[in-house]
């Protein structure tokens, strides 16, 4: 066996055990985009348009077609720069075309497909890592049925993301640290979470420096690897932060400014506070007000599972970061789902339930949370959208 096939085989087995967590994957893909298809023709509408060119994908095909520059003034006085979409996914965009008889949109539509069935293979190696294949194979199936599960096909950056930061993570727990840096950064090109990602890859590897020190023997990890893993991971959100801070004239700070042209900022989650508040002062907006608390302390709860569950610290870091970043924001409302679903460690404890039952009652459950979101991503998409 030559040294070619010999690093083939550990891929190639990978794969196979992860294989039918990817066929479920793609099934439960497959319906939403059925689903999505038959609402939006009986609407007289696109769906290929409504996951290809609307809201932010317009926005990151623009990007690809015109690069940067492009903004829109309201008449409010907000500007919206498309400086606030960073530029990996609209990189590749443009290299699938520029290689391809595809427009932009539709390589913004195939990346996402591609991209999605890494997440969900990476969703899976770290679940399977922690809790072994079956709890892994359900934890792809629960991330691909989440209600807002139809963003994943969408030529939205999410998916890409998340297999950038699942595969990350991956390399983080198996000891690869300067792939997990390699990865991080990538991750930081791609969306400003990706300074979730950069906290795990450093949180893991100052409590590695700190348990060499503490038992006065090396864990396994070699340090020079660790530390250049550590040292790679910020560079790619730095790189296009400071880019836009030198295209701006503001300087490091000038991408908050950009971010503020869009009504984006992080205020503690105090905005969001307010917003939900405002639900109670009808009693029909007072029951979604009372679905928000209850989601949010879902939220909270598997957090807390996770923890007591003993995920490793790097999830932890990682789900942490997301979900305040999400829940803290004062941006668009609507879009705090979508914003939380790179946060695939938090249903890790619904994954283990599931894992821990009988297969055909969570055959049954998995199956009926299917098709109710495929149901409602098929009306979201077609009604306000994920902005």
């Amino acid at each position: 066996m030559t040294d070619l096939e010999t690093r083939a085989a550990p891929a190639e087995s990978a794969l196979r055990r992860a294989a039918p967590a990817l066929l479920g994957y793609a099934a439960v893909r497959a319906l939403g985009l059925l689903t999505l298809a038959l609402w939006s023709a009986a609407r007289d509408k696109s769906a290929y348009t409504l996951l290809t060119a609307r809201w932010d994908a317009l926005w990151y095909t623009r990007v690809a077609e015109l690069g940067y520059g492009y903004e829109v003034r309201l008449p409010g006085g907000d500007v919206h720069s498309n400086l606030a979409f960073f530029p990996l996914l609209p990189w590749l965009e443009r290299g699938l075309a520029a290689l391809s008889p595809l427009s932009y949109a539709d390589a913004g539509f195939a990346v996402s497909l591609l991209a999605s069935l890494a997440a969900a293979w990476g969703v899976f190696a770290v679940a399977d890592h922690v809790y072994g294949r079956r709890a892994g194979g359900c934890a792809v199936l629960v991330w691909a049925v989440l209600p807002v599960g139809i963003v994943q096909s969408m030529a939205y950056s999410e998916s890409l993301f998340t297999a950038l930061a699942a595969w990350s993570l991956y390399a983080v727990l198996t000891g690869r640290w300067v792939l997990a840096g390699a990865l991080a950064s990538l991750a930081g090109l791609t969306r400003p979470v990706g300074l979730a990602v950069v906290a795990a890859v450093w949180a893991a590897g100052i409590a590695s420096f700190v348990r060499e020190r503490s038992t006065a023997r090396a864990d396994g990890a070699r340090p020079l690897p660790r530390a250049l893993g550590m040292l790679l991971a910020p560079l790619g959100a730095a790189a296009y932060v400071l880019w836009v801070g030198h295209r701006t004239g503001k300087g490091p700070l000038g991408y908050l400014d950009v971010q503020a042209g869009w009504r984006n900022g992080f205020d503690g989650g105090y905005a969001f506070a307010r917003f939900v508040g405002e639900k109670f002062t009808s009693f029909p907006s007072a029951l979604a007000g009372a679905g928000l608390i209850i989601g949010v302390g879902l939220i909270v709860w598997l957090y807390v599972v996770g923890v007591r569950q003993r995920q490793p610290l790097p999830l932890l870091v990682y789900t942490g970061v997301v979900t305040a970043l999400a829940l803290c924001a004062s941006s668009y409302f609507g879009s705090k789902p979508r914003l939380l679903m790179p946060a695939f460690p938090l249903l890790f404890p619904l994954a283990l339930a599931l894992a821990r039952s009988r297969t055909s009652r969570s055959v049954l459950v998995v199956g009926g949370v299917a098709v109710a979101s495929a149901v409602y991503g098929a009306f979201w998409l077609n009604g306000s959208g994920p902005p």
